[in-house]
């Protein structure tokens, strides 16, 4: 057979199909830190990681596991400042307070003339709980808007108000003449404190997302939340069982448990960046740029913020004060006169002897606040050479603000501050 012919043998027929094409799989292997994992594309296009091996000690891999259940994908980078220490606080905070639980059960349902075990009183504690959750619903539902202003000090005082109720409960075998007003009142209050709780979770979660990772966030933290629940009823039934199965136990440890679960919240709050503008927060950041010329950032302002009294007036930011009825703070001639001078803002000062009135249009929004509040402290700081303010020191204030307000914004919202909304709680606002 010559060449010719070996040649027309390997031609192929009319209408032969040709051999499928094998795809060869794309993968590569990546080590970092005695881990080794493979890399490979599958044929939709996704990305597939498997562990091929890791020689770490134990203990590295059980806190990476920890991690991976308990935090959301991509910690530390996948959110912002403080969560770690909120988280920690969280869950001593969940410990003591289901501790606490089993032991103010046991006590209700030993003056109710029971002798239950630690186990049942457990059990007993989620029926009472849920059956009052009910009455605190309608009880706190007019005080949503003052919960989205501060919900750091709504989130505080519910838990006060829990260890309250708890209290009653635990002091109830001391007058089993009156258990059902005790133990009424104190599931009454543990009720409200439970939808107050409730309330607030949503702004603290917020503050932490970095990445719009906001569900992944509230799931690993209610995973946090409900491990450190059972471990407490764990240690709750432990304490219950031995130290305090008398009353004096139960005071001494009930009072100890109570500490250490009010400053844990207090410390997860101060932890929490909360980036809305409330009135505090607002008149911080405007008397830190007024004296430095800085603006300052969430994590900046979040120890400084007063949880107790948050509405403390700043000399530095003008000493503004937000939300009081329109027919307090200004008469009808003094209003139109304002309007006729700034017809274009959407908010009203009044200068008063101990503070400034700053009022709100009904649509008016962060930006608005944060251009009233800068008049207001520009005009305080010109006035200290003046015996009474002027139109013409309000004016020179206002033409200050609008030269150093474009950048000044510019940096808030860089900063990571939502300025798209003001939340002054339920403060009045106006409309013409």
């Amino acid at each position: 057979m010559n060449l010719l012919e070996k040649l027309k043998m390997q031609k192929k027929e009319p209408g032969e199909e040709k051999p499928p094409k094998v795809e060869v799989p794309v993968y590569w292997l990546e080590s970092s830190d005695s881990v080794t994992r493979r890399y490979e594309f599958e044929p939709d296009g996704y990305l597939s990681v498997k562990l091929v091996n890791d020689s770490r000690p134990v203990y590295h891999r059980v806190v990476e596991s920890f991690l991976n259940k308990f935090f959301p994908t991509g910690y530390p980078y996948s959110v912002n400042e403080g969560y770690l220490r909120y988280t920690q606080f969280r869950a001593l905070q969940h410990l003591s307070s289901a501790a606490l639980s089993v032991l103010s059960t046991q006590s209700l349902l030993f003056a109710a003339g029971l002798r239950p075990t630690p186990a049942q009183a457990t059990a007993v504690s989620w029926i009472l709980k849920d059956g009052m959750q009910h009455m605190g619903k309608l009880i706190c539902s007019n005080l949503g808007a003052r919960m989205d202003s501060e919900p750091k000090r709504w989130r505080i005082l519910a838990d006060v108000l829990y260890d309250l109720g708890t209290g009653l409960e635990v002091l109830s075998p001391l007058c089993p003449h009156l258990f059902l007003e005790v133990a009424g009142l104190g599931n009454f209050a543990k009720g409200m404190a439970v939808v107050a709780a409730r309330a607030t979770r949503l702004p603290i979660y917020s503050s932490f997302a970095k990445e719009g990772n906001l569900s992944d966030l509230f799931a690993k933290g209610e995973a946090i939340s409900t491990l450190f629940n059972v471990v407490g009823i764990g240690v709750g039934i432990q304490l219950a069982s031995t130290l305090c199965s008398s009353m004096q136990g139960k005071l001494v440890f009930g009072s100890l448990l109570s500490v250490v679960h009010v400053y844990s919240v207090v410390e997860e709050m101060r932890a929490a960046p909360v980036n809305t503008l409330n009135p505090q927060r607002t008149a911080m950041i405007v008397a830190d740029f007024i004296k430095t010329g800085k603006v300052s950032g969430p994590a900046d302002l979040r120890y400084r913020e007063d949880l107790l009294f948050p509405g403390r007036l700043i000399e530095d930011a003008g000493n503004v004060k937000v939300g009081r009825a329109l027919r307090k703070v200004v008469k009808p001639s003094k209003l139109e006169e304002w309007k006729e001078i700034f017809p274009e803002e959407k908010f009203v000062l009044s200068h008063g002897n101990k503070w400034t009135d700053m009022l709100l249009e009904h649509n008016a929004i962060g930006e608005d606040a944060l251009r009233g509040w800068l008049v207001a402290a520009y005009a305080a700081s010109m006035e200290k050479s003046f015996h009474e303010p002027s139109v013409s020191v309000l004016q020179d204030a206002y033409d200050k603000m609008n030269s150093m307000f474009t950048p000044f914004l510019s940096e808030l919202q860089a900063k990571g501050w939502h300025t798209d909304r003001f939340l002054d709680g339920t403060g009045s606002r106006f409309a013409f």
